[in-house]
């Protein structure tokens, strides 16, 4: 399980500190199904679920694109591809020999973008995961008529055999193609939401096909969520819960996600629609920002350090390194880097994220550390089940519902209308 240090930020809360008697009471209306948006909190007993036949069929379709194909080309958009990407790029940034690659798209309309994914597939077998509840958000439907007409001018009429269609179990336009084409299709479950589908074949499909041991990722998150089912004050992500909420109705507004890790960033953006979609609302919510350290130390990091005091900072570490790499001895030592000769790049690391956090606390930001095991199967099982719990009980405590996202139409109407689609107003 995760552990929380709130000590960085234990001199910013409020005289009370963390409200956990809202955290516990938050947990029981989501435990119990009583809060808003309760259909929508199968998630929490998802990994439970997909284990058994539903996974046994995505590592299964997973083996048979590994053993066919060197692409696979995954089209969503929001929650039906941060999850995976994230997972894949924190725990496979470098694919093995055997891998295959695995592009994104459908999750934007830039035709540089879409020509760079072709130019990058080249001619290579591929298959295509298309992931959508409705199979007509315009982003991903776009982009999967493109690359069915591709499928269909390489493979001909064996192209539906290379479409596999994660969607509604009942209804749909994707569901009515998948059904009327033979196409391998997985539910995504009517009661979880895009953003956090991470453990169902939204996410567990793509990561299969990249190498990550999917059934070590739901073996590690049904013992984690039974874990963090803990009703007490140690619970993390009660404690996370409740520290953002103290920090935020003291005016730090502003949550800014960050990690050493450079392969951590899609983690980020999967973190930042998690929050933001289920707490931006009702002109509520934190805004979630994120950065990437130590990079962003040479660039954000001045405004971190001594811009506007309404930032609070999350990080993550990792307490195990996968690789040990000593820095080398120098005979003129013109660096002047011989003082850290021998030590390990991890230590250094360390001793770097030890004095940022530092620095950003004398410097007025309240600092929230996550520590995570090891970037494996089992850390990003504690991770995405810690986030998601988390935002489920910082979304009730600040009164919203954390499960819809009705301000996420509006821009689509405009759209609609701008594009002349008939019907639209």
């Amino acid at each position: 399980m995760v552990k929380l240090d709130l000590s960085g930020a234990q001199r910013f809360f409020t005289q009370a500190g963390p409200d956990y008697a809202a955290a516990a009471r938050a947990h029981e209306v989501l435990a119990s199904g009583t809060g808003l948006g309760s259909d929508f909190t199968g998630w929490l007993g998802l990994p439970q679920k997909v284990k058994g036949t539903e996974l046994d069929r995505i590592v299964a379709a997973a083996e048979t694109i590994r053993s066919r194909s060197r692409a696979l080309v995954v089209i969503g958009i929001g929650g039906s591809y941060l999850g995976a990407r994230g997972a894949i790029e924190l725990l496979r940034p470098v694919p093995a020999e055997d891998d295959p690659a695995v592009y994104f798209v459908g999750n934007g309309l830039s035709a540089d973008a879409l020509c760079d994914t072709l130019a990058k597939l080249g001619d290579r077998d591929f298959d295509v995961n298309v992931i959508s509840k409705s199979g007509t958000t315009l982003e991903p439907a776009v982009s999967f008529r493109i690359f069915r007409e591709l499928l269909e001018k390489k493979y001909g009429a064996e192209a539906d055999s290379h479409i596999f269609a994660t969607t509604d179990a009942r209804r749909g336009v994707l569901k009515s193609l998948a059904d009327a084409k033979g196409w391998e299709s997985f539910v995504v479950p009517d009661d979880v939401g895009g953003r956090f589908s991470v453990f169902s074949a939204v996410g567990l499909l793509p990561m299969a096909v990249a190498g990550i041991d999917v059934r070590k990722v739901i073996d590690a998150a049904i013992c984690e969520f039974k874990a963090l089912d803990e009703r007490s004050e140690s619970n993390p992500a009660w404690q996370y819960a409740a520290a953002r909420q103290n920090l935020y109705n003291k005016g730090y507004g502003v949550e800014i996600l960050g990690c050493y890790e450079p392969s951590f960033r899609f983690m980020a953006e999967w973190w930042k629609q998690l929050y933001g979609e289920s707490e931006g609302k009702d002109l509520k919510g934190i805004f979630p920002a994120s950065v990437e350290f130590t990079a962003d130390l040479h660039s954000m990091g001045q405004y971190i350090q001594q811009g506007q005091r309404f930032l609070q900072e999350t990080i993550v570490r990792f307490d195990r390194s996968r690789f040990a790499y000593p820095v080398p001895g120098s005979e003129d030592n013109a660096d002047g880097l011989d003082y850290i000769a021998g030590r390990d790049l991890a230590e250094i690391c360390t001793v770097a994220a030890d004095a940022v956090r530092e620095a950003h606390i004398d410097g007025g930001v309240p600092n929230i550390v996550v520590h995570c095991s090891a970037r494996d199967e089992e850390g990003l099982a504690e991770l995405v089940c810690f986030f998601e719990l988390a935002c489920a009980l910082s979304g009730y405590m600040s009164g919203v519902n954390p499960f819809d996202q009705p301000g996420v139409e509006a821009y689509k109407k405009n759209m609609f209308r701008m594009l002349g689609k008939p019907g639209a107003v």
